[in-house]
């Protein structure tokens, strides 16, 4: 079973092998945590998220780290929901986006990963709720990473993930 932990940082400093990019369906960079990775990355980025692309919500897909630090090697992308009141099936699209971000890291071979609050931003899904489900789909999906490493940008949402892995 993966060691989970929470940090309270910046995605693109952390030390693993892969970061989880919440990013839009172009996969060609945006803003939030979006804009700071594709910033870190550097162009080349942009240009695989556009050769792979589209990407459908809820599933991910990954490109090359390029000019971020070692360890990190890989990039994973994946597209989390626009809140509508929650009656649109936001909830299962969340926590596939948590699903298929390890499944993609299995494939890889990844051991460690970093991964950010998926939707919580621009996209609007309520942080708490949020919490929630990034914890118990991380908990109860099979994976051979061995530590994940929920990203916090601020200190409300680290407070959030922590409880929810209290729970």
């Amino acid at each position: 079973m993966a060691l989970i932990e929470v940090v309270q940082g910046d995605i693109t400093r952390q030390d693993v092998d892969a970061i989880v990019n919440a990013a839009n369906e172009s996969l060609m960079g945006g803003g939030g945590v979006d804009g700071a990775i594709h910033r870190a990355a550097g162009r080349r980025l942009a240009e695989a998220g556009a050769a792979i692309g589209p990407c459908r919500r809820g599933d991910a897909m990954a490109t090359p780290a390029f000019d971020l630090d070692p360890p990190v090697t890989h990039v994973i992308h994946t597209v989390g929901p626009a809140w509508r009141g929650g009656e649109h099936g936001e909830a299962e699209v969340l926590a596939s986006c948590y699903r298929r971000c390890l499944e993609v890291a299995d494939e890889l071979g990844v051991r460690t990963i970093a991964i950010p609050a998926i939707s919580t931003g621009v996209y609007g899904f309520p942080a708490e709720r949020a919490a929630r489900i990034a914890v118990a789909t991380v908990r109860s999906s099979p994976t051979a990473v061995e530590r994940i490493r929920l990203i916090a940008f601020d200190r409300g949402t680290h407070d959030l993930l922590t409880a929810a892995l209290a729970e």
